[in-house]
């Protein structure tokens, strides 16, 4: 199936988009000629790897709720996209240490109708499983936009795409399928307990369906509740989702999430004799969890939940689940993460080795494996520096737009990329044309080079830090009379403020740096790369925080640029 490419023609680049984009010359869109960002992050400097070492989080930034599958040595991870474009990166590895992008689960428009989201609306918590008994993985998801509900997708080859989706005829979210060996399937998901039986807020169920593989169905009339609540509704436990169902020694095995995203999240697990149940708690839930510890201890990591498992051929289990690294004022910048821990089956119940303890940044590598973070393809962790001057045939898979194809706005030139301006500004819950990479690290820095002239005030290109529509900052070059000026404006629940701006003289290139320090946030120009200029001081990164903004997603760094500029210098 076809991928995501960038657009090559300029007859594109004049056409109107639906999404937005005014006619235009390709020669007077804003051209980036190249993009760097370099992690900075202390821990990683201070926890150097031995060689028998890799860290975790193994997905920095905002990936999470993760899901794992295993065929064969092949592993597939696939994480939530909410509002992004394409929607659910997919990586693979073959030895749970190294791990490649190849590609995105929902490449087209058939597959993802967000247009129109919120960034925190979209695709929440995929689940990724392979079925022995026909040969085929699946990718089952809740999409809350575009009237898609809860749909299911399938392929024999993840390198080979996907199908359109299946919608699936129940409500909830988070639901997840499980194969057994005797050919039968079930379906598990989050619901509201029925009508009437609320007992408190924050009060979910967990349900379960046959699911019928010949039809890609839910069995109608065969859904019951296996969980209510959660380990004990006595304690009134909030937000039980993010269910995975599991066999083992003829035991089946139903691990969730409990307590909410946040600050009480933790990780349980119910066992039965039969597939449907009943299912009775572990004694000793939760078996992850970051929730008891001190506030202000160093280099915390926390909100550790939504987990699942997988296990290797050699019958070693591995779990990968969402965490955050909150900065020295414990804001999540970053976004939730995937990490990874290996768990210890030899009893009754998996345990997360060291999950109930203060999470460290370095876990043993499996016997015989090589780490090789950020070679060959493979996606990089610790402190790291990324660097495209955007020569290759189509753009890194780390690249998205929001709620916007890559190709409805981005044109290849000999020198780079240029953004087709959007008559969407980047405060719209709309299209936009912004191409983003994700912030990976407390401290960083990331920058840019633009060659333009904006015509009018209306026009404006740059650099943007994203936590959502209504909280971000935009670092960039516009026009006011005949001269050009470098603004900055802090957008916070949606009203804008212009923290500053400067008459600059434009040559052949303007330099756009942004950098952070925990919560100190900088941004600096150049122009044609002689001495950086720092635009509106030091201001802070609160607005970038999940905790201030609210939502789920992490912090984007973007390639921005609209035709209809509301900035005034």
């Amino acid at each position: 199936m076809k991928r995501i490419v960038v657009l090559f023609s300029a007859l594109a680049a004049l056409t109107t988009s639906a999404q937005g984009n005014k006619k235009i010359k390709e020669k007077d869109m804003p051209l980036f000629t190249q993009f760097t960002y370099e992690g900075n992050d202390a821990i990683y400097k201070e926890n150097p790897l031995k060689d028998n070492e890799f860290y975790s989080p193994i997905l920095q930034g905002c990936y999470p709720d993760p899901s794992i599958t295993r065929k064969g040595n092949d592993y597939y991870l696939v994480n939530s996209s909410f509002a992004m474009v394409p929607g659910v990166p997919i990586f693979h590895s073959t030895d749970l240490v190294n791990w490649k992008q190849i590609g995105h689960v929902l490449d087209r428009p058939s597959q993802l109708k967000v247009e129109d989201s919120r960034i925190s609306g979209g695709v929440y918590a995929p689940d990724i499983k392979y079925n022995p008994n026909n040969d085929t993985f699946y990718m089952i998801t809740t999409e809350i936009a575009g009237n898609m509900g809860n749909i299911v997708v399938k392929t024999k080859d993840p390198l080979k795409g996907w199908s359109d989706p299946v919608k699936l005829a129940f409500d909830g979210i988070d639901p997840s399928l499980f194969f057994d060996d005797n050919g039968k399937a079930y379906l598990v998901h989050n619901d509201a307990p029925p009508a009437g039986t609320e007992q408190y807020q924050g009060h979910r169920v967990i349900k379960m369906w046959d699911y019928d593989v010949e039809n890609d169905r839910v069995v109608p009339g065969s859904d019951r509740i296996i969980v209510n609540g959660g380990v004990d509704i006595t304690q009134k436990p909030i937000w039980i989702e993010g269910p995975h169902l599991y066999k083992k020694d003829g035991r089946y095995y139903l691990m969730c999430a409990e307590g909410g995203t946040g600050g009480w999240h933790s990780e349980v697990i119910f066992v039965s004799d039969k597939a449907t149940g009943p299912f009775i708690p572990a004694a000793n839930n939760p078996i992850l969890t970051q929730r008891y510890f001190a506030k202000d201890r160093k280099n915390k990591v926390d909100w550790a939940g939504h987990a699942d498992l997988v296990d290797t051929p050699e019958g070693d289990y591995y779990g990968v689940f969402l965490a955050v690294r909150p900065n020295e004022k414990q804001r999540v910048n970053t976004g939730r993460e995937t990490f990874m821990l290996p768990v210890d089956w030899s009893g009754e119940f998996p345990v997360f080795q060291n999950g109930l303890v203060p999470l460290k940044p370095i876990i043993k590598m499996p016997e015989g494996v090589t780490n090789q973070t950020g070679k060959n393809g493979f996606m990089p962790n610790g402190n790291f520096t990324f660097t495209d001057n955007f020569t290759a045939d189509k753009l890194d898979y780390r690249w998205i737009g929001e709620r916007n194809w890559r190709e409805n706005f981005v044109v290849k030139d000999k020198n780079g990329i240029r953004i087709n301006p959007s008559e969407n500004t980047i405060k719209a819950k709309a299209p936009i044309s912004t191409l983003f990479y994700r912030q990976q690290h407390a401290a960083f820095s990331a920058e840019t080079t633009l060659q333009y002239k904006p015509k009018s005030e209306k026009d404006i290109a740059g650099l943007v830090c994203y936590q959502s529509e209504t909280f971000n900052y935009v670092f960039g070059l516009t026009k006011k009379g005949n001269d050009y000026y470098m603004v900055l404006q802090r957008t916070e629940k949606g009203a804008s403020k212009l923290l500053a701006s400067e008459k600059v003289t434009l040559e052949k290139s303007v330099t756009l740096k942004v950098t952070a320090n925990g919560d100190d946030y900088n941004f600096n120009y150049a122009i044609d790369g002689k001495e950086y200029k720092n635009l509106g001081g030091t201001v802070s990164g609160d607005i970038l925080s999940t905790d201030v903004a609210g939502g789920f997603t992490g912090s984007l760094i973007g390639l921005y640029a609209t035709s209809e500029n509301d900035i005034q210098p």
